[in-house]
């Protein structure tokens, strides 16, 4: 150990279509080919492009956002085969670094329009909108929103083992059940096998047919195996236990975020990036059954952002909604309400209503349940770490309207 680099799994170009790369895939499927092989307890480095596979450009305008095709995320890099990790076995991932490619040292915020992708204010915002950060070292800042430097919590948005068979024809199931029973909603509650433009590495023609009927789309995070899951502290030193569903394990990985806030609200709410992981591996053999595991569990590394007691601003939301009406219990109401004070908050320095909602999504906040128990009212609360601005915002001085740009917006 340590005398001699670490070994490169994969590795991809910016120059080249994501969709040409073997190294690459953007579905979930049992018989996805495996890109290569890594042995227990060794530890390897992951390239990996942004999830959209470079979709997204560094300018002043949002209509790359606005025209995103969704059919093709997440580009994902894999899948690996672990040696000796079989069914009902337990991966144990450890994240030891995460960086962006230096060829590319920066990421994107966006607010994905109504009809394409949407986000969790997209009722109220929806536009699309874009925000571009430079990375320097830790620390990231946008011309997009200035007034704004924060160091990024880095991390994985995405990582799990492929399903077996049964548990992708389960995931088929039930979600084809919920897009069935809810199209009173008027929305897209979850997307099905899409077959138009999908990536399976080095997979025939003939695969690729299958997998693109069957495969399930990486967009949710599932029970059984992880995958999308967002966690923003699923940062460096974490430890990830999952399940292994069929031979080898065959693990990928994407979806790399410089920072991320909890929730990632505009649905392409981190600080989205391409670059590189360092991860190591163990088989923890006959771990489902051990850990009584019915979904993912991580532990978290030793890396935070730090700010001093009493540097958060906490804002409340309920379970009454914007035109007044009460709900039950509703959690995704209250968190709505809580995004919204802030909103308000901040408007009052100079920002417009959608550089806050890309500052929400990306900066390190705090989103928590507070109170979920005394009915009719969820209480949740939104942290907001002071100290990433560079004028003073608390609540006992004037606010001072400042000219503070704007976010990149889509030409009419």
């Amino acid at each position: 150990m340590g005398k001699e680099g670490l070994r490169y799994a994969a590795k991809v170009s910016l120059d080249k279509p994501a969709a040409e790369q073997e190294c690459l895939h953007n579905r979930w499927h049992p018989e996805n080919p495996s890109y290569g092989t890594i042995k227990p307890g060794e530890a390897v480095k992951i390239e990996c492009v942004d999830w959209t596979g470079g979709q997204i450009g560094n300018n002043d305008s949002a209509d790359d956002v606005r025209g995103v095709d969704l059919t093709k995320i997440h580009y994902l890099t894999g899948p690996f085969d672990i040696e000796t990790a079989e069914p009902g076995d337990v991966l144990v991932v450890e994240i030891q670094d995460v960086q962006p490619l230096d060829e590319q040292p920066w990421g994107f915020t966006g607010i994905f329009s109504k009809s394409n992708g949407g986000g969790f204010l997209d009722e109220i915002y929806p536009e699309p909108a874009k925000a571009i950060w430079d990375f320097e070292g830790i620390f990231c800042s946008s011309r997009h929103i200035p007034g704004v430097r924060f160091a990024g919590l880095i991390h994985p948005g995405i990582l799990g083992c492929a399903p077996s068979a049964e548990v992708l024809s389960t995931w088929n199931k039930r979600e084809a059940e919920l897009i069935s029973t809810h199209t009173h909603l008027n929305r897209t509650v979850a997307e099905p096998p899409q077959p138009k433009n999908v990536h399976a590495g080095s997979a025939s023609t003939t695969l690729t047919d299958k997998i693109g009927k069957e495969g399930a789309r990486t967009i949710p995070g599932r029970p059984e195996h992880g995958g999308n899951c967002d966690i923003k502290n699923l940062s460096r030193g974490s430890q990830v236990f999952l399940p292994v569903h069929v031979s080898g394990a065959k693990f990928s990985v994407g979806d790399l975020h410089f920072s991320q806030g909890d929730g990632e609200i505009s649905f392409c709410g981190a600080i989205e990036m391409a670059g590189v992981i360092t991860l190591k591996f163990s088989v923890m053999k006959d771990g489902v059954k051990q850990l009584d595991m019915k979904s993912p569990i991580f532990i978290p590394g030793p890396v935070e952002t730090q700010f001093g007691p009493g540097r958060y601003m906490y804002f409340e939301g309920f379970s009454v909604d914007e035109q007044g009406k009460q709900h039950y219990l509703d959690a995704t109401v209250a968190y709505r309400q809580t995004c919204l004070r802030v909103i308000e908050y901040l408007r009052r320095f100079g920002y417009n209503d959608y550089q806050i909602y890309l500052l929400l999504s990306c900066a390190p906040v705090q989103g928590h349940i507070a109170g979920i128990v005394d009915i009719p009212n969820v209480c949740t609360t939104l942290g907001l770490p002071m100290d990433i601005f560079d004028f003073d915002i608390s609540p006992h001085l004037p606010a001072e309207k400042r000219d503070l740009g704007s976010c990149a917006f889509a030409t009419k």
